[in-house]
């Protein structure tokens, strides 16, 4: 984990979703919904007019609050600065997938994946992402991933 530690932020903070079992068992995270089986939803977020898009700390707190509302297990975090007045990439791994983050602060926009399998619905994480970027305008799309045909 040190290694990284050079290219940008990375958190070893385990979410409070996480949990640890003696006899895991074998389970499909696959969805069904709406008559129809896939590995999870994916959705594409577009955030205009967006703030707080050049703070490393404010975006992992973000992503972390946006991944335990939609029901996410939180296994590891990475973020790069690009400069001090410059955009962040990132990435939040889950147990059930990830959601990642791009951002370019000089036009209030951040670009963010939401992808997660089994139990989580996706959806319940934008209220946290709102909140922390106040965006003016919120462009989403949805895809679902790995349709069972």
């Amino acid at each position: 984990m040190n290694a990284l530690s050079p290219l940008g932020m990375v958190s070893e903070l385990p979410s409070s979703n996480q949990t640890q079992s003696d006899a895991e068992v074998q389970k499909d995270y696959f969805v069904e919904k709406d008559g129809v089986k896939f590995a999870g939803t994916h959705l594409l977020v577009d955030l205009w007019g967006a703030t707080n898009l050049c703070d490393p700390d404010h975006i992992d707190r973000a992503l972390r609050n946006a991944a335990e509302a939609a029901g996410a297990t939180i296994l590891h975090s990475h973020f790069h600065h690009f400069s001090p007045n410059g955009g962040v990439s990132g990435v939040l791994v889950l147990a059930e997938s990830h959601i990642s983050i791009h951002t370019w602060p000089e036009r209030d926009f951040a670009a963010i994946d939401i992808f997660m399998c089994g139990a989580c619905n996706p959806y319940d994480g934008l209220p946290a992402l709102k909140a922390a970027f106040a965006p003016t305008s919120i462009n989403l799309g949805e895809q679902r991933r790995g349709l069972i045909a």
